[in-house]
């Protein structure tokens, strides 16, 4: 029988039970995988504390891996039995032995990525990918702002905007979280921890701010993060790691010099299987040439995914975790 975790109430990690299950069969338009490597990402845990509802209770978890296809519904075309495979979007229950996924959600995993590179940057490259490249479409040469950039997506970031010609500032928690977002490109680093963010942006900026800033972590760094756009500048709010962001007074955006905010997701962007593979063929292309590294720092066996969100959520993490089955 395989496993998988699954929760049938909301709460902390404690919620999360490994457990035996059936898999199903492929439906018309949906393809089985056998996971070789998990995802472990922040939006997991939206998902077990409830801040964003799963389709029913009990459920299963996880959204992102990597494996070989083991069975094939009677209308998929673009898979067949034995393909590398990752996904980086869903349905939840990738935190499972086996997956059943729809054919749209899978792209082809080329033989120069690893099952383990692939679970450890699918969602969080993708998500990379639609910010720097699509929700501001970076050209090169600018100075820009982004939380949590020693984290699993700032550092890819801080790889990809390097790549770019890209002048990042990361933020960061502590002097070796600098050191690691140093590492991986960042132009300059700041420790919210013991620094004004506000104010060393204007420093590093000679007073002009930063066209753009991304913000993954959500409620902290809300205000700051209006603080270091430029007028007509935008701020991309993409994650709640701190709490999402409410309350929201549209007037702030005209007295802060009539900013722009989006808040986007993947789905919106990875809305069609050709998007999808495009996306990702680029994010392959930058790992296959050297020029983005997947660090993945972090390795728990699948029946210890409470542990590894226990330790996500504590921000005693960096780079990428998997789970392995």
């Amino acid at each position: 029988m395989a496993k998988r975790i699954q929760f049938s109430s909301h709460g902390g990690p404690e919620v999360l039970e490994y457990v035996g299950y059936q898999p199903a069969e492929p439906g018309p338009q949906q393809v089985r995988v056998s996971n070789k490597a998990i995802g472990l990402n922040f939006i997991d845990t939206y998902y077990r504390s409830g801040l964003y509802p799963p389709p029913a209770l009990p459920s299963g978890l996880g959204a992102e891996g990597a494996g070989v296809v083991e069975a094939v519904g009677s209308d998929v075309t673009r898979f067949k039995v034995g393909d590398r495979v990752a996904y980086g979007s869903g349905p939840l229950g990738a935190y499972s032995d086996v997956h059943v996924l729809p054919e749209a959600n899978l792209v082809h995993l080329p033989e120069s990525i690893s099952f383990e590179q692939a679970a450890g940057v699918m969602l969080k490259g993708l998500t990379v990918q639609y910010l720097l490249r699509q929700t501001y479409e970076l050209k090169g040469g600018e100075t820009i702002l982004f939380h949590a950039a020693a984290g699993g997506v700032g550092s890819l970031a801080c790889q990809w905007a390097k790549a770019l010609g890209v002048r990042l500032i990361g933020t960061v928690s502590s002097a070796e979280k600098a050191a690691i977002a140093k590492s991986h490109g960042a132009w300059e680093t700041i420790d919210y921890s013991k620094e004004n963010v506000v104010q060393r942006v204007l420093e590093l900026t000679d007073g002009k701010k930063v066209p753009v800033v991304y913000d993954g972590v959500g409620k902290d760094t809300w205000l700051t993060s209006l603080d270091c756009v430029a007028p007509r500048g935008l701020l991309v709010s993409f994650g709640n790691a701190s709490g999402a962001v409410d309350g929201v007074n549209l007037g702030i955006l005209a007295a802060k010099g009539s900013l722009y905010v989006t808040r986007p997701t993947l789905a919106t962007y990875a809305n069609n299987a050709e998007n999808l593979q495009r996306m990702a063929d680029e994010l392959f292309g930058m790992i296959s040439s050297g020029k983005i590294k997947v660090d993945i720092n972090q390795r728990y066996p699948l029946a210890e995914a409470a542990k590894a969100q226990a330790e996500l959520s504590a921000r005693r993490t960096t780079g990428s975790t998997i789970l392995l089955p």
